[in-house]
Parts: C-alpha cells; structure tokens; sequence
C-alpha cells in the first residue's frame, strides 16, 4: 500500500515555464469516483495504469497504481463516466522538490494546477513566486471532480487562468 500525501495550487503567470524538465501528455477517466475511493484509468504517452485511491483525509489518502496494456487503458476509458480529464503535465523543480503543473485542455481548459508530493502532512515547502491559492482541500479541483463538473460550466465562482 502506498500513501499520497499532496498539496494542491492554483498557479499564476507563466514564469514555471522557465524551469520544467520534463513533460507528458496524460487523459484519465473515473471507473467509479465516489468520496470513499476512485477508480481511475490513465494513459501516459502510450503507457496504461489503472489507479485506485481511498477516501482523502485532510491532505492524505492511500493509493494503489498498476500499469496495464495500453490498448486495455483505451478501452476502459471507453467505460469510464462522464468526460475523460485531458492535459499536459509539466515536471518543474523549486528547490528539493519536483512539482508536477497540469494544463488543462478541453472541457477544462484555462484551467492550470500545480502538485507537489510530500514526505508528511506537515512538511514545510518553499513555495515559488507562481503558486497562487492553495485548493488541497476544494473538491471542486479533484480531478474526479473536473470529469464530472468541468472548469468550463462552473458559474459564480473565479476563474483562474495562466495569463
């Protein structure tokens, strides 16, 4: 069994961009996201995982992440419910640590998240000049969450983009 254990931002400006080592595109789909567990599907260039990950508390959960054939990644997203979430993900490094910054693309668009993992709940990290609002505990951003309600058909709130 693995823990996550992750701290969520809303990122601003472009300046991230100066930093990123590395880069991929991922689509991912939800077999089943209720608030106990999700059950997701995700590929990653042409590789296929599927990933399950138990309720959230506070900033920690358990995850379970195994690859799978991709041609059987592509079929179960054919499964999944709602709309399949579509970005590009960019490895950045700040000090010790590599964040992972998610640009959105399709029904979520405009939408740009930053990611870091952490040893512990209460590990202290120095945030660059390009996080924003921390959103770790809005469940509006969980990914599930953009599958079923995308950024694109949210009303009465603020909308985040990089520019």
């Amino acid at each position: 069994m693995s823990i996550e254990i992750e701290r969520k931002f809303l990122v601003v400006g472009d300046d991230w961009k100066n930093h990123v080592s590395g880069q991929f595109q991922l689509k991912q789909g939800y077999l089943q996201s209720a608030p106990e567990r999700t059950v997701r599907i995700r590929t990653s260039n042409k590789e296929g995982f599927i990933t399950i990950k138990g309720k959230t508390e506070g900033i920690t959960r358990t995850e379970y992440e195994y690859p799978i054939p991709f041609s059987e990644a592509l079929s179960l997203l054919a499964l999944c419910e709602n709309t399949p979430i579509e970005k590009v993900r960019y490895l950045v490094s700040h000090g010790s640590l590599t964040w992972e910054v998610d640009v959105f693309e399709g029904l979520n668009s405009g939408l740009v998240l930053a990611e870091v993992e952490l040893q512990h709940e209460n590990q202290e990290i120095d945030l660059p000049d390009w996080i924003g609002e921390e959103v770790s505990r809005d469940s509006r951003y969980y990914n599930s969450a953009l599958s079923a309600h995308p950024f694109s058909t949210w009303k009465g709130t603020h909308r985040q983009t990089t520019k």
